[in-house]
């Protein structure tokens, strides 16, 4: 009698607490439409609006998919490349699909395998498109979780972040590219790195690097913040981490030709077709194959990367030399504002100066320029040229086949991005990375 006695009391409390549960939420969504117009400007709201904006995406996902033909591009060509793989070649020069060799790194073969065989050798591209329909939402929840620790661009942004780009769903959905895979696990190693987990944040990171090599161009600000965090003698075990990963993944190949995998998967100096190129269709095709310019490009790479490692990534009130003593003898670490601040920006660096841009490529920065444009005090650039230079930069990477116009809009959208990084962020970094003073005011406590 007890025990039928106590299970109605114990529904009741269930039912009450869903109840309560029910009313806050509505109670939150009454608040959000009373505050509509904060909603779409302060970054606070920034968890509700992603969680909207992610349950939109996922009926755009489904709807792309079922309603936009499949274009065949590279899928076919990955497909034949891993089955060489499964079938017992483990000579990476003789891996190669309908569209050349091999040119990726083993961390591609292992991971493309396994889709090899969850689509039935690659044939049920509908499966393989449903799920890069869901790498494409963990990818977004992985972006959306970045942009919530640095609270720093306001919300009605991420519309243009998320169900906006043509080419982005295109790249994911359509096309079946392996960029998306490499820049999914690259966030998820920088939510690891925002949350000081830099061995993990290290291991993934390299393993973003096996799948496709453009994460490299993340790697010059990830040696700097190495550094910054854990001094010369510190960073080593992070770096045998990364190389370690490496020599793993490759071993299989590399027991059998070593100097076959490694000029294959890591080719630097690999030519890319004219007619291709987003980036630099303004040119004659003589100048764009030319080594010299080739090697300009690298050039004003390294002095991009130099000028704001020495100006912008690193407080002028110290020498950059003292990144490698021990950091006890130092400032504390960077915070996440700072980390992701490097990391973007070096990636930003080197797309500006890179030898061509596929429209694959768009993925590699495009999640990342909301953060780029709205790190910067908004006086310096204000609200609608940036979302202006948002729609250009998307129209650019829409233009097919790309135009004189549509490459040279391209490199002047870069490069008002770039110069309100260099005027716009010195004194918010130096800010974020100067010590705390021993008794700080009220004004100072609401600053941080």
């Amino acid at each position: 009698l007890p025990a039928r006695a106590g299970a109605p009391r114990e529904a009741l409390r269930a039912e009450t607490r869903s109840g309560m549960a029910a009313e806050r939420g509505a109670a939150a969504l009454r608040r959000a439409w009373r505050e509509r117009r904060a909603a779409l400007l302060e970054p606070r709201y920034t968890p509700l609006v992603a969680a909207c904006l992610c349950l939109a995406e996922g009926g755009v996902n489904l709807w792309v998919i079922r309603r936009v033909p499949y274009t065949e591009i590279d899928w076919k060509a990955y497909m034949q490349e891993v089955e060489g793989f499964a079938n017992g070649t483990l000579d990476y020069t003789q891996l190669k699909g309908d569209t050349g060799p091999l040119v990726y790194p083993a961390g591609f073969v292992y991971i493309f395998l396994g889709l090899y065989y969850a689509t039935g050798r690659g044939s049920n591209i509908r499966l393989a498109q449903y799920l890069f329909a869901g790498l494409y939402l963990l990818n977004l929840l992985l972006v959306f979780r970045i942009y919530c620790r640095t609270n720093k661009v306001p919300p009605y942004v991420f519309f243009f972040m998320c169900c906006a780009s043509y080419r982005i769903h295109s790249i994911f959905v359509l096309r079946l590219f392996n960029d998306p895979v490499a820049m999914a696990i690259l966030f998820l190693s920088i939510n690891l790195f925002v949350e000081e987990r830099w061995s993990w944040g290290c291991l993934l990171f390299s393993l973003a690097v096996s799948v496709k090599m453009n994460i490299l161009l993340f790697a010059p600000g990830l040696l700097f913040l190495l550094l910054q965090r854990f001094g010369l003698l510190g960073c080593i075990p992070k770096l045998c981490i990364c190389a370690l990963l490496q020599v793993i993944l490759g071993l299989p190949f590399l027991l059998v030709n070593p100097l076959g995998y490694l000029t294959r998967s890591f080719d630097l100096g690999r030519q890319f077709l004219f007619k291709w190129t987003v980036n630099w269709r303004f040119l004659p095709e003589e100048v764009f194959q030319n080594r010299a310019f080739h090697a300009a490009l690298l050039l004003a790479h390294l002095a991009g990367l130099a000028l704001f490692a020495l100006h912008r990534w690193h407080s002028s009130k110290e020498n950059i030399l003292t990144l490698l003593k021990d950091p006890a003898k130092r400032k504390s670490a960077s915070p996440p504002l700072t980390i992701i601040f490097i990391l973007f920006s070096s990636n930003f660096l080197g797309v500006c100066c890179s030898r061509s841009l596929h429209y694959q490529f768009y993925v590699w920065y495009f999640h990342t320029l909301p953060y780029l444009l709205w790190c910067t005090p908004t006086t310096k650039l204000a609200h609608m040229p940036k979302v202006l230079l948002l729609g250009v930069i998307e129209l650019c990477w829409n233009t097919y086949p790309s135009t004189v116009c549509s490459s040279l809009s391209l490199h002047i959208c870069h490069g008002l991005i770039l110069l309100q990084l260099w005027y716009g962020t010195a004194p918010t970094l130096v800010s974020h990375t100067a010590p705390p003073s021993r008794k700080p005011t009220v004004t100072s406590k609401k600053k941080q």
